[in-house]
């Protein structure tokens, strides 16, 4: 049975997607088999996965409206030896079709359990709002990993964030549950950065994962590539602290 974990935060620019691709990569050199559902109609993590989302014939749109399976629609990536459920422009009118649909905030649920036994993660990168595709991968996950960089406005993010995990919670999945904070873009040499890591701790205890992914500048060129840190640049700080992230994440679940 397939883990099914969201990388979400409403924030926007936390680095949800960079950690989405790259924790991906990460659990395939872990010899994990790995699913990479982009539900951004952005399409970032499908191009940071080196997928053209210009030339697809059918995407993550066609799947969650019922016209296409997952079998159908993924993509196989080279530069991170995972399979993608790639998005593209299209998903943007997903939000108004879905309207009349039965069972609208479901709809990529029960596509994922087709292919349950597929996989060993499945991994959802979640549009920077709280939307009916954001509503659709909080439904279909067992839980929230949350990317936050420690700085004032991250933290009054993270209680809406918060709020919204437990209504879905108590309402519409009640098997979702936060697996756990990722602080991502650390910079040691700021002082807020640390206090900001240390509040976490304190309120959120075990749920702060140790891994602390640093500010990078090899991330940040690795999409343009069309690849994971992980694979751009696998000696940099950032692509060994995912290493590790990935790790932790496998050890985590174990005990879950």
């Amino acid at each position: 049975m397939a883990k099914i974990f969201c990388v979400a935060n409403q924030k926007g620019g936390v680095g949800k997607t960079t950690t989405a691709v790259n924790l991906a990569a990460s659990l395939a050199t872990h010899q994990q088999r790995v699913l990479l559902a982009d539900l951004d109609p952005q399409g970032n993590a499908t191009m940071g996965a080196g997928i053209n989302k210009a030339t697809l014939t059918s995407s993550i749109y066609e799947v969650i409206l019922g016209l296409a399976d997952i079998q159908q629609a993924k993509v196989y990536s080279e530069a991170g030896k995972f399979d993608v459920l790639p998005a593209n422009r299209e998903l943007a009118g997903a939000e108004v079709e879905m309207v009349e649909l039965e069972n609208r905030e479901r709809r990529l649920k029960e596509a994922f359990t087709k292919v349950d036994a597929d996989y060993d993660f499945n991994l959802i990168d979640c549009p920077p709002a709280l939307s009916m595709l954001t509503l659709n991968g909080l439904c279909a996950a067992h839980g929230v990993i949350i990317p936050m960089q420690c700085e004032y406005y991250a933290l009054e993010g993270l209680s809406d964030l918060v709020n919204t995990i437990k209504k879905v919670h108590a309402k519409l999945n009640p098997e979702l549950k936060i697996i756990g904070l990722l602080r991502v873009m650390f910079d040691p040499r700021m002082t807020l950065s640390q206090q900001v890591s240390e509040q976490l701790e304190q309120h959120f205890g075990n749920k702060v994962f140790k891994t602390v992914i640093p500010r990078n500048v090899r991330l940040a060129e690795a999409p343009s590539y069309g690849l994971p840190g992980v694979t751009y640049d696998a000696a940099s700080k950032g692509a060994q602290a995912y290493i590790q992230f990935g790790e932790e994440v496998i050890e985590r679940i174990k005990t879950w």
